[in-house]
């Protein structure tokens, strides 16, 4: 049996996890950066098993560089966006994600920045960092109302959308959403309201992503639907940075199309378009939704416990949807 790949340092609990696998490990040695296309080829030469991360661009290259022995990828993200699921599964190789355990913290993440863009919190942290003279008015740094009464729209309610309902009841906010659970008995518990996408941007306040990037949600929210939304309302994505056209948004922040955003993720992440970071109107996050330290001891953990059920000749604990869409060809992460 060959070695099991690791493209980046995990947890320590994790990392206790890999190596009592009783398999050698070969871990990727820089803990702060992604290995280079290169490094990632050379690792994953004869390995059994690959556990990824989110930045690690898994294709057919890489699946057989890995070659013959190779039995499973377990990603240690709910996305899978990152892996070609179609060529892995033409070669035999299982793939895993890591659902549920992330779930809270997203949530977490994902209401935090509501509350933070919508109520102008970090906005106005930076002005008083200044030093500027200021005194309270009626007018300053005047925001949304949250509770009791704004509309949050949630495309796409999957466990991390139903999570950020739950939380949105509890602030008695009118909730609609897309995606197929928002007519389960579940969301109604919460008031959800199914709605179609366009209805849902015309209606809310806030409209918080949580939908997968596939190639039907790719850049799904664009000048045309940032347009539908309310002047005044706030865009908040902790989801993949490519459902929304970022040019198309940093212009209708620009030019009060919408009123605000909250992103944690990124087009082209690692890195912004040019015209974020000047914007006052967006609070804007290194992709930390799930960087909870018990959540991210569990992804790592839940990852691990994926390769141990395939290396003893078991299913993955946690498989990707055998509907699953493949990455698309060529697109970093």
């Amino acid at each position: 049996m060959g070695h099991v790949y690791l493209s980046r340092q995990l947890t320590p609990a994790a990392m206790a996890a890999a190596n009592d696998l009783g398999v050698p490990l070969v871990v990727h040695d820089d803990p702060d950066r992604p290995p280079s296309r290169e490094q990632l080829l050379s690792g994953v030469t004869g390995a059994s098993a690959l556990i990824t991360l989110l930045t690690d661009r898994v294709d057919g290259e890489v699946l057989d560089a890995a070659g013959a022995d190779l039995k499973i990828v377990a990603n240690v993200a709910v996305g899978y966006d990152n892996i070609d699921v179609a060529a892995a599964r033409s070669r035999g190789v299982a793939v895993s994600n890591t659902p549920g355990v992330l779930d809270e913290a997203s949530a977490d993440c994902a209401f935090a920045l509501l509350l933070a863009t919508a109520r102008r919190i970090v906005e106005a942290d930076r002005f008083l960092r200044t030093g500027k003279d200021w005194i309270w008015g009626p007018q300053s740094f005047v925001g949304l109302d949250v509770s009791g009464g704004a509309t949050l729209g949630i495309v796409g309610l999957g466990r991390i959308g139903m999570a950020v309902a739950r939380r949105a009841a509890a602030f008695d906010m009118r909730i609609l959403a897309t995606g197929s659970r928002a007519s389960s008995e579940e969301a109604a518990a919460y008031g959800v309201e199914p709605v179609g996408l366009q209805r849902l941007l015309a209606e809310s306040d806030v409209v918080s992503l949580h939908c997968p990037l596939t190639p039907d949600t790719h850049h799904l929210i664009d000048a045309e639907k940032l347009a539908a939304m309310k002047p005044t309302a706030v865009l908040v994505n902790t989801a993949r940075g490519s459902v929304v056209d970022e040019a198309a948004l940093v212009a209708a922040l620009q030019n009060g199309v919408i009123a605000a955003a909250g992103l944690d993720v990124y087009e082209n992440e690692p890195q912004l378009h040019p015209g974020l970071r000047s914007l006052e109107n967006v609070v804007l996050l290194p992709h930390i939704a799930s960087a909870g330290r018990a959540t991210r001891e569990a992804m790592g953990a839940l990852a691990v416990d994926n390769v141990r059920a395939v290396l003893a000749g078991e299913g993955p604990r946690t498989p990707v949807p055998e509907t699953a869409h493949s990455a698309r060809p060529g697109k970093e992460l």
